[in-house]
């Protein structure tokens, strides 16, 4: 059978050769060449004086790992040579050249670099880390996910359209604010809106909690009718907030109005 050393600096074998004293017996230590005998099994260790190999039990003894001990006693000048073999177990690890699977979990201490990854594969991270990116080659950061699962996206990310032939700009489609208002109360729900004034009847301002990068922005306004004959309208825009006017011939309560507001945000 073959052998497989524990490293490859001491390869699959070590040899070790002694030049006998008068009447020597045990052998350790630091041979001629200056390495000291080791050996982990003695089932492994092959022993020979000069070149005569000796036969474990009758003609040596070899238990402590580091020392043989001769039955007879060995002549001046006489070579005494050990031959230790490495015990190995097979190893149990993913094949570096044709892949395979790991059963248990994986512990990074470093950087863990993917080449590629198969279609399907999900790569799950801890609350420990901050702000794990996927990124495109040039570096830039397409999607970033922070602690709690907040998602954030690049302004130039795009949505496929049902049936898949156009894109749609996700930043610029999605409403960057909306307001209930039941009669120029406090919003009865909203989003990114700070609050709502009561003017006077019918006249509201509406407060955009993150102001819009311009007065340019689109505000879409309707409302539940309370009478007939009414109209609701925009009165004006600015970055930071909107008016709603609620008239019939002149301007009046209404049980509740909306609006939204599609741009960009500041």
């Amino acid at each position: 059978m073959a052998y497989i050393g524990t490293s490859p600096s001491n390869g699959v074998r070590r040899r070790f050769v002694y030049e006998a004293t008068a009447s020597q017996t045990s052998f350790s230590g630091n041979d001629e060449n200056g390495v000291s005998l080791t050996y982990v099994d003695s089932l492994y260790l092959d022993v020979f004086q000069n070149g005569i190999k000796l036969k474990a039990g009758d003609d040596y003894t070899a238990t402590t790992g580091t020392s043989v001990v001769l039955v007879q006693g060995a002549s001046v000048n006489d070579v005494v040579e050990m031959v230790a073999f490495d015990v190995f177990s097979v190893n149990d690890s993913v094949s570096a050249s044709a892949g395979g699977n790991f059963a248990g979990n994986i512990g990074m201490g470093g950087t863990l670099a993917v080449t590629g990854v198969t279609t399907g594969t999900i790569i799950k991270g801890t609350t420990s880390l901050q702000t794990p990116l996927i990124e495109f080659t040039d570096g830039d950061d397409a999607i970033a996910i922070a602690d709690g699962g907040v998602v954030t996206l690049l302004t130039t990310a795009v949505a496929k359209s049902e049936g898949g032939a156009v894109t749609t700009n996700i930043a610029q489609g999605v409403a960057k604010a909306w307001v209930q208002t039941p009669s120029g109360g406090a919003p009865a729900d909203s989003f990114n809106i700070s609050g709502v004034t009561d003017n006077s009847a019918g006249n509201y301002t509406v407060a955009i909690a993150n102001d819009m990068a311009n007065d340019d922005y689109s505000v879409t306004i309707s409302k539940i009718i309370a009478g007939s004959n009414r109209d609701v309208n925009a009165e004006s825009v600015a970055t930071s907030n909107f008016i709603i006017l609620s008239t019939a011939a002149s301007a009046v309560e209404d049980q509740t109005c909306f609006g939204t507001v599609h741009g960009d945000l500041a």
